[in-house]
């Protein structure tokens, strides 16, 4: 196929184990060449992760308090994986050193990106590659925000002689030359930025779930895996909640079309969700392609006769909604209602002086606050093209007794969104479900 960038997170990287069968999926494909690891995670519920350690480590430091006691159990994590490894390279000089500099104040910074660093070193040795470290070739600018354009040049030629590769996630460069990171899960957005920068054909996420799901697995019983998905459906069912991976992991490799693979490490058999940027050569059996939400919103329903008239309305309205500092989710309206969305916890304690500024900028007659909000977005581009997605949907929900108190679809026609009771959504979720997932599927 060409070149694969391969992330693998922490519980990827837990322990030993994890480690041997990560070296066999790089191995199985001989077009996994450059690999970028996480710091290792929890081996079990009552486990810490390293990273964690090394925040404890640094607050300690900065305390003037003695890091020894907790700055061991991170030698001895490491120190453990590499003797049952059998690996040959010494990690005393790169763990002392370490010791060392958050001892003499490196930072938060420094010491939270020192668990991707070692295992990087310890990966790499593992492997035979090469060890990259990003701190050459990732780098921030003076407001702590990535250099996309510097990353692009340096990244690409950082690579450019090394046919096999490690390079640890998390972390870069500041306009200083010291250590700079991004914000937890930071792992997966280098694997972006990397695959953007060496024009790789795939980039691999690897972690310890088998791609995406139809719907939230809490509230429907085993749902069906997504097989190809495409960013703006991704952007879609991640912006109403649901867990696949940060805007920031997606963007570089969104932008240069590079498609994205989420694969699950203790099962590399299954073939995951492929997120791409159009996925219309994909077949999909069923019209929707997920399921996603909510709850805790508010709607602040504004209505006055004539509005549709009176120009300037909805700005003003949107005007006492941003000196409050509230931002919206949505604004379905009418003829002479006007609706906003927003998350309950952005008005608490402001809901009074809220509807007095709507009340002095736009005179309406009346202002109401309706809390106890779900919103449920189903989203597929395979509802473009097909007849009656409305109906069914809404036909699903009155069979279940839920009552749609908001509907908003945009013209893209990608998504319907629906707004319920808070005590509904469960139920509206599992209507949805059935009604374009069980209700395909055939029977024998």
């Amino acid at each position: 196929m060409g070149l694969k960038v391969a992330k693998f997170g922490g519980s990827s990287l837990a322990d030993a184990a994890h480690f041997k069968k990560v070296r066999d999926i790089l191995l199985a494909d001989e077009d996994r060449r450059i690999v970028v690891p996480s710091a290792p995670g929890k081996r079990s519920s009552v486990d810490i992760k390293v990273t964690d350690l090394l925040y404890q480590c640094n607050r300690l430091a900065a305390a003037g308090k003695n890091i020894d006691e907790a700055f061991d159990k991170i030698v001895e994590r490491y120190n453990g994986i590499a003797a049952e490894l059998g690996v040959t390279i010494d990690l005393e000089p790169y763990l002392s050193e370490v010791r060392k500099q958050i001892q003499l104040g490196a930072g938060e910074d420094y010491a939270a990106s020192r668990g991707e660093y070692l295992n990087g070193i310890l990966l790499a040795d593992y492997l035979g590659w090469d060890f990259v470290d990003p701190q050459q070739g990732i780098f921030f600018d003076a407001q702590g925000q990535l250099d996309s354009e510097k990353t692009q040049e340096m990244l690409g030629a950082l690579f450019a002689g090394h046919e096999y590769a490690v390079v640890p996630g998390f972390y870069g460069c500041d306009t200083h030359g010291k250590v700079k990171t991004f914000s937890r899960g930071g792992s997966d957005i280098t694997g972006a930025i990397v695959a953007r920068a060496v024009n790789a054909d795939m980039y691999e996420n690897w972690t310890d779930v088998s791609g995406c799901l139809m719907a939230d697995p809490r509230i429907v019983r085993n749902p069906e895996p997504i097989r190809y998905i495409t960013y703006r459906e991704l952007r879609e069912l991640s912006y109403m909640g649901a867990s696949v991976l940060h805007e920031d992991a997606i963007f570089p490799v969104r932008i240069a079309g590079i498609p994205t693979n989420i694969r699950n490490t203790n099962q590399p058999e299954e073939p995951g969700t492929v997120i791409c940027y159009e996925a219309e050569d994909y077949d999909s059996e069923h019209m929707i392609t997920g399921i996603a939400g909510q709850k805790n919103f508010a709607i602040i329903s504004v209505e006055k006769a004539m509005m549709n008239a009176e120009l300037g309305f909805g700005r003003r309205v949107l005007q006492a909604l941003e000196e409050e500092q509230v931002s919206f989710e949505h604004m379905p309206s009418g003829i002479d209602t006007m609706c906003v969305v927003v998350a309950e916890s952005s008005i608490d304690g402001k809901k009074e002086r809220l509807v007095s500024r709507i009340h002095e900028l736009c005179q309406p007659d009346s202002v109401e606050i309706h809390s106890g909000l779900a919103l449920i977005a189903t989203v597929g581009r395979g509802m473009v093209r097909s007849k009656g997605t409305s109906a069914r949907l809404f036909n699903a929900l009155m069979k279940a007794g839920v009552n749609v108190r908001l509907i908003d679809q945009g013209s893209s026609e990608l998504n319907i969104i629906v707004g319920v009771d808070s005590l509904d959504f469960e139920t509206a979720t599992r209507a949805i479900y059935r009604a374009f997932v069980v209700a395909d599927q055939p029977r024998w």
